[in-house]
């Protein structure tokens, strides 16, 4: 098997690979857990691998280039177009993912480091508190009770 591309579809305990040639042939698509997913990789030469950006995309990437592939993250809006229709699932969503990434005009989404991505964690979390903040502010005005809020000294 000499794969060019491969499609990864990202899940919590089950992925599905869609493998095809420089030509876009498919060579292999399969289900492989979580503990079979690097081993199949590192025992792959090195090749394109498109998967859909999500949070736990970012980490995926970092290990599959660590074993010296070419790791491209694709934005799930631009993977939908390549869905075949009515067939919405992993095996299809991997092997859209598959065609996507081959595409010369898609757009990708940078890979984040493990910094890049607690920098981004910190800031979603100090956001929340602030709405939760501003959320609890406003309850008692709902209830006809008003009163500012300053904070002395």
């Amino acid at each position: 098997m000499n794969p060019a591309t491969v499609g990864l579809d990202l899940a919590k305990n089950v992925f599905h690979v869609h493998v095809a040639d420089a030509s876009g042939r498919t060579l292999d698509s399969k289900r492989l857990s979580r503990r079979e997913l690097l081993p199949f990789f590192e025992s792959l030469p090195p090749c394109l691998i498109g998967i859909e950006a999500c949070a736990t995309a970012h980490n995926w990437a970092r290990q599959l280039q660590r074993a010296g592939h070419d790791v491209r993250l694709i934005p799930p809006g631009y993977v939908k177009p390549f869905v075949r229709r009515g067939a919405k699932n992993d095996v299809t969503d991997a092997a859209a993912i598959c065609e996507a990434v081959t595409r010369p005009n898609m757009r990708f989404v940078p890979i984040k480091s493990r910094e890049d991505q607690a920098f981004v964690m910190l800031h979603r979390a100090r956001g929340l508190l602030v709405r939760q903040r501003n959320g609890s502010l406003c309850i008692p005005g709902a209830f006809g009770r008003v009163w500012s809020y300053r904070r002395t000294g």
